[in-house]
């Protein structure tokens, strides 16, 4: 191997260790988010804000160096396209990070204490299930996994689910309006966490070398 490619090699894995450095820092931040939310403890959101100044930061970087590789090394085949893919998915790991502080910003309004026991338990039920999903999707990206798109797709297809049985505990009027409304919101935030999830696993679908059934999300 020759100086400029051993160069080339040591870049690509620099992108790489902040690329898993985003996911790692969703993955962690989402259980915070609602622990922050049904406690209203407004110490874990500041934490939260805090990572979310550091991914501000991190992601403007990656494409930096994506974009500049590109320039440099004219790069080809598998290079190229997981210098694309990067570039896919950065934004999407920076907007997922934005779904998990909407979350946590609500420990301001003290929902928990409002919650009826049911919705509290599909709230709980849901966060777990987008932790599990975007912890499956971060391994699949480090290891080039392209089987998990479809198994996280059959989970998406669960968050749904919880998100209608949610919809309906709020619309069931044992709460005030004003916290349906703000839960309407957060079920949401967790339901675009698993479809994101899940676009990132097609993507990669595509880096491992196969033509996804439906083309990646952004």
């Amino acid at each position: 191997m020759n100086e400029n490619r051993e160069e080339f090699q040591r870049d690509l894995e620099r992108i790489e260790a902040k690329v898993i450095e985003l996911f790692a820092m969703v993955a962690e931040d989402l259980p915070r988010a609602t622990d922050a939310l049904l406690s209203g403890d407004n110490d874990a959101l500041a934490v939260l804000i805090e990572r979310e100044q550091i991914i501000d930061a991190l992601w403007p970087e990656i494409e930096e160096l994506v974009n500049r590789e590109i320039v440099l090394q004219a790069p080809v085949a598998v290079d190229l396209r997981y210098l694309l893919s990067v570039l896919r998915i950065v934004p999407v790991l920076e907007r997922a990070h934005d779904l998990v502080i909407s979350i946590g910003s609500r420990a301001n309004h003290s929902l928990g204490e409002e919650l009826t026991p049911r919705s509290r338990v599909i709230v709980e039920r849901m966060s777990e299930l987008a932790s599990a999903m975007w912890r499956q999707a971060a391994d699949a990206w480090y290891q080039r996994d392209k089987t998990v798109a479809s198994s996280l797709s059959e989970r998406d297809e669960e968050m749904d689910e919880l998100h209608s049985s949610l919809t309906a505990e709020l619309a069931s009027g044992q709460m005030s309006v004003q916290v349906a409304m703000e839960m309407a919101l957060v079920a949401r935030d967790y339901e675009r966490l698993g479809a994101h999830a899940v676009n990132i696993a097609r993507r990669v679908v595509y880096l491992a070398g196969s033509t996804p059934e439906s083309p990646p999300g952004s």
